[in-house]
């Protein structure tokens, strides 16, 4: 009799734990979906349906660039961490403090003539988080690459 009152009451210490952070996430999430601030650079809304850089908290999570100047993948790597840069500054924010990158190349042959450029940024004390991958195919246009990134501000 002892065991089963043990494993009732486990039982239902469970049930309320998993009902109490229920709760708490409904209430989390509608906290945060008024934090979430779209469009954190104040620059005009894009044409399609994303923003180019949200803010939550002190978070900054900027949408893919993909080049839209012809030129080499050095030139192209330039232009589109230059526009990240622009991006990241009018938020608040820098280089400086971007945790996390991803970097979508058309061509992973290129990844060492791209990493060359991608490493005389100033990141700050230690380099971001990194993926770099090569899409089946990259949206809207013939870029040679695309990059996202996770900042603070």
């Amino acid at each position: 009799m002892e065991k089963q009152t043990r494993r009732g009451l486990l039982k239902n210490a469970t049930k309320a734990t998993i009902a109490g952070a229920a709760f708490a996430a409904q209430g989390a999430a509608a906290q945060t979906r008024s934090q979430v601030k779209k469009n954190a650079t104040g620059g005009p809304p894009t044409p399609f349906p994303f923003t180019t850089v949200v803010s939550f908290g002190n978070l900054l999570f900027v949408s893919g660039i993909g080049c839209r100047v012809p030129g080499t993948i050095e030139e192209e790597t330039k232009w589109v961490l230059d526009e990240i840069e622009k991006n990241l500054v009018a938020a608040g924010s820098s280089l400086e403090k971007v945790l996390k990158v991803n970097v979508f190349l058309e061509d992973i042959k290129q990844f060492d003539r791209m990493n060359a450029v991608y490493k005389t940024r100033k990141w700050g004390s230690v380099f971001p988080a990194r993926n770099t991958v090569q899409p089946a195919a990259l949206p809207a246009g013939d870029y040679g690459l695309a990059i996202d990134c996770i900042a603070y501000v």
